[in-house]
C-alpha cells in the first residue's frame, strides 16, 4: 500500500517529454512538474504526517487518498502546464500516507527485528516508485499519458476501500493540540542533533538518485537510444532489480553499525556515477548505473532512518516527518539541479550533479563522528 501511495510521485518522470509536447512547454518548464509534485510531498510531509501521532490512521489515510483522486483526474483533463503544475502539488501533498506506514513498523516491531521490518516496509516502498514508471511509460506509449492519471484516480479509490477493510484502530501517540504538535517537531529538532545528521546525510544521497530520473527521458530520447517513453520507463526494471537485492540490508546495521552502513551507501553511489559518466551512453551501462545507485540509497535510507526513529520510539510520526521532510528536500535539490546540469552541459552535467551530493554524503560521514 504504501509502494501505491508513493508512485504518485513518480508516473510523471518518464512522461515529460511526451507531456512538454501535448502541453507546448520547455524543457524546464516540464521538469517542473516533477518538481512541483516533489514539493508537494515536502509539505504533506511537514504538515500532514505528523498527524499521524494526533489521528486515527484510517481517517487520515482515507482523506488523502481521496484527495489524491481528485488531484490525478484534474492532471487528467489538464490543457495548461500551470494547472498541472497546481494539481502536482496537492497530489504529492496527499502522496504522504505513504510514510505513516514506516513509523507503524518501527512502533510495534520489537527492538531486535525494528530496522528488519522497516527495511522490508522501504523495499516494497522503492519498488513501488520504480516499477511507477515502468507501468506509466508503457501505459503512455499505447494509451497516452493522460490515461495514466485517470488510471491513478482509479488506483486510489481501490485503496481506499483497501484501507477501510484491513487497516486496524491504533493508540494515538500524543495528547494535545495540532499546534502543540507542531511545536514539538521543532524541540525534537533542536534537542537531537543525530536525528538532523542523518537526516542530511540520506536526503543527499536520495537527491543523488534522483538526479538520474529526472532527465533519463530527455537522455532516452537523444542518440544514440531514440527510445520512447516505454523504454525509458521499463528503465525502472533496473531500479526494482536494486531494491529487491538491497531488501534485506536491515539484517546487517547492527553488525556494522550505522558509520559504515553510511560508507558503503555513499561509496556504491559515488561508483555509479562514475559508470554512468563513462558507459551512461549504452543501455548496459544505464542499467547498472540505476541498479547501484538504487542499492547504494537503500543502505542510507534504511541505516539513517531507523536510527533516527531508535531515537524517540514513542514520537515515531514526528521522527519520521523531520527524516523524511530533510530526504525529498534532497530529492527536489537533486531533481532541480540534475535538469540545471541537464540544461546546460547535458548527460555529464547530469552525472556531475549526482556525484557530486554523493560525494557530499560521504564527507558529511566521514567528518561527523
Amino acid at each position: 500500500m504504501s509502494g501505491l501511495a508513493v508512485a504518485n510521485l513518480y508516473y510523471n518522470q518518464p512522461l515529460l517529454d511526451i507531456m512538454r509536447h501535448d502541453l507546448n512547454c520547455s524543457v524546464l518548464e516540464a521538469n517542473t512538474i516533477t518538481v512541483a509534485t516533489q514539493m508537494g510531498y515536502i509539505l504533506g510531509l511537514l504538515f500532514i504526517a505528523p498527524m499521524g501521532d494526533l489521528y486515527n490512521h484510517r481517517y487520515l489515510v482515507t482523506a488523502c487518498l481521496s484527495t489524491s483522486a481528485v488531484a490525478a483526474l484534474f492532471i487528467a483533463s489538464a490543457d495548461s502546464i500551470h494547472a498541472v503544475w497546481a494539481a502536482s502539488l496537492l497530489l504529492g501533498a496527499c502522496s504522504v500516507v505513504a510514510q505513516l506506514f514506516i513509523p507503524i513498523a518501527g512502533q510495534y516491531s520489537r527492538p531486535e527485528h525494528k530496522a528488519r521490518n522497516i527495511g522490508f516496509v522501504l523495499s516494497g516502498l522503492l519498488t513501488g516508485i520504480l516499477m511507477s514508471r515502468v507501468v506509466s511509460g508503457i501505459a503512455a506509449e499505447m494509451w497516452g499519458w493522460r490515461y495514466v492519471y485517470t488510471a491513478i484516480a482509479a488506483v486510489m479509490i481501490v485503496s481506499i476501500v483497501t484501507i477501510l477493510i484491513f487497516l486496524p484502530e491504533m493508540r494515538r501517540n500524543f495528547e494535545g493540540s495540532y499546534l502543540a504538535l507542531m511545536r514539538s517537531l521543532l524541540q525534537i529538532f533542536n534537542n537531537h542533533p543525530r536525528i538532523r545528521l542523518n537526516s542530511l546525510r540520506a536526503a543527499l544521497s536520495m537527491g543523488s538518485m534522483l538526479a538520474v530520473w529526472s532527465c533519463l527521458a530527455f537522455h532516452m530520447a537523444k542518440a544514440p537510444f531514440y527510445a520512447g517513453t516505454d523504454i525509458a520507463g521499463t528503465m525502472g526494471l533496473c531500479g526494482a532489480a536494486g531494491a529487491l537485492v538491497a531488501s534485506g540490508v536491515g539484517h546487517f546495521l547492527p553488525r556494522l553499525g550505522l558509520r559504515r552502513f553510511c560508507f558503503i551507501g555513499t561509496s556504491l553511489q559515488m561508483c555509479s556515477w562514475g559508470i554512468g559518466w563513462l558507459c551512461g551512453y549504452s543501455y548496459i551501462g544505464l542499467a547498472v548505473t540505476i541498479i547501484v545507485l538504487d542499492i547504494g540509497l537503500q543502505f542510507m535510507q534504511v541505516g539513517n532512518q531507523s536510527a533516527s526513529i531508535a531515537e524517540m520510539p514513542e514520537a515515531s510520526n514526528r521522527i519520521n516527518t523531520i527524516f523524511m521532510t530533510f530526504f525529498f528536500i534532497g530529492g527536489c535539490l537533486g531533481t532541480f539541479l540534475s535538469g540545471w546540469g541537464w540544461h546546460t552541459y547535458g548527460w555529464p552535467g547530469v552525472c556531475l550533479v549526482g556525484g557530486v551530493m554523493a560525494a557530499s554524503s560521504f564527507a558529511l560521514t566521514f567528518i561527523k563522528r
